[in-house]
């Protein structure tokens, strides 16, 4: 009977061993994972040998009962002992081993391969056949065996793994980890400083106009265009001006400053772009699209802020886009980013077609709505607070009431 419990707990606990965990211990040296993990790499002999102990140790067990119960009693007795023997193994063999095992497999299965290892060397042959036969039966069947090696996780698995380290990790970390796992679902354009929201220098403008521009600068480098900023020129870093003696400060000593434009194409994975960053030595990149036609600016510093939250003073952080109004109700600027409403607010817009307020709205009713008219988005709704002939300025948004797409 303890045999039997020895077996079946043993082989509930070596088969509920965590594998990442298993493997992290086996690593840092612990002799009892090494040798789970050099025998749950052949599952089929491991299982082998353990089925054979046990079911050597049960009909061992049954047979022995029958004899003494036929001794004692005859025939009904052997019916007797069949039962209470029966219960018995289910009992004390079975679900209780396993059940322990369950819980703590750890425990069990860490010694438990101390004593399966040399084991399954001295009946290795024994065992080899029956991994032979019921292998031939199996390939019978169209089942090949393809070994056991530990699969890959795909990134939704890693998510639920992180969710699921709990307490292991801080939730600053914990949310840190998931936005790496999301920035092959972010590009460029989710983050990018759009078109009509570029600060740069125009060439064409005034002396004058181009130190304001500079002084009243709060970034470091700004891209150098004539006339509009699909002419760019170049990127200026402000830092390099700090060696011009402020009299010879002309055009062309500022030209001699520019490097060379980055160009990215719009879509970009935020992934592949952090790593173009980094072979790149860049910083900073225009977006354009099919056209080359310049639709943003992406830095480094955004793609980290998608990792690691805002870190830093953005200018566009003055701006209000969200101010609460009355009766728990949002007066929300439609120019506002859904990506970054959705961050700042915790809420669920939608973020899989237009990237700004206003472009979903007018995705979804396929106009431009006026004033005081009324629309639900994925549950919340919104009302028209200001609008001009070709965008929404302003909308009104209440808590979510439910699942929806759009009631006007």
């Amino acid at each position: 009977m303890l045999l039997s419990a020895f077996f079946s707990g043993s082989e509930t606990a070596l088969m509920s061993l965590n594998r990442y965990q298993l493997r992290h211990k086996a690593r840092q040296g612990h002799r009892g994972a090494k040798l789970a993990e050099r025998l749950l790499a052949r599952p089929d002999r491991l299982i082998g040998l353990i089925l054979l102990g046990n079911n050597l140790a049960n009909f061992s067990a049954a047979s022995l009962v029958a004899v003494i119960a036929f001794k004692i009693g005859g025939q009904p007795a052997v019916a007797l002992g069949t039962l209470i023997l029966t219960l018995a193994v289910l009992i004390f063999a079975e679900a209780a081993p396993k059940t322990l095992a369950a819980l703590y497999p750890e425990r069990l299965a860490f010694p438990a391969a101390l004593i399966y290892y040399p084991l399954l060397k001295i009946m290795y042959p024994i065992v080899w056949l029956i991994n032979a036969a019921s292998n031939g039966v199996l390939f019978l069947f169209g089942v090949r065996n393809k070994g056991s090696d530990l699969h890959s996780l795909t990134r939704e698995e890693l998510r639920t793994v992180v969710h699921e380290a709990g307490t292991r990790i801080s939730s600053r970390y914990r949310q840190m980890l998931l936005s790496i796992l999301d920035l092959e679902k972010v590009t460029v354009d989710d983050v990018m400083v759009p078109h009509n929201e570029i600060v740069g220098i125009d060439l064409d403008s005034s002396d004058d106009a181009i130190e304001m521009t500079i002084a009243k600068s709060q970034h470091t480098r700004l891209p150098v265009y004539r006339d509009n900023i699909d002419q760019i020129m170049g990127i200026l870093h402000l830092r390099h001006l700090a060696n011009l003696v402020p009299t010879e400060f002309d055009r062309e000593s500022l030209l001699s400053l520019l490097t060379e434009p980055y160009f990215v194409p719009e879509g970009t994975p935020l992934s592949i772009q952090l790593v173009q960053f980094q072979r790149r030595h860049q910083r900073i990149a225009m977006v354009v699209d099919e056209y080359g036609d310049i639709q943003g600016i992406v830095t480094l510093e955004d793609i980290l802020e998608e990792i690691v939250g805002e870190f830093s003073t953005d200018p566009a952080d003055g701006e209000n886009d969200v101010v609460k109004d009355i009766a728990g109700t949002f007066l929300v600027d439609a120019g506002a980013n859904i990506r970054d409403l959705n961050r700042s607010q915790g809420w669920e817009l939608p973020t899989d077609g237009p990237k700004t307020l206003n472009g979903l709205i007018v995705e979804l009713l396929e106009t431009i709505p006026q004033p005081t008219e009324c629309l639900k988005i994925n549950g919340y709704p919104i009302e028209i607070v200001e609008s001009d002939d070709n965008r929404i300025r302003s909308v009104r948004i209440g808590q979510r009431l439910h699942s929806g797409t759009k009631t006007n």
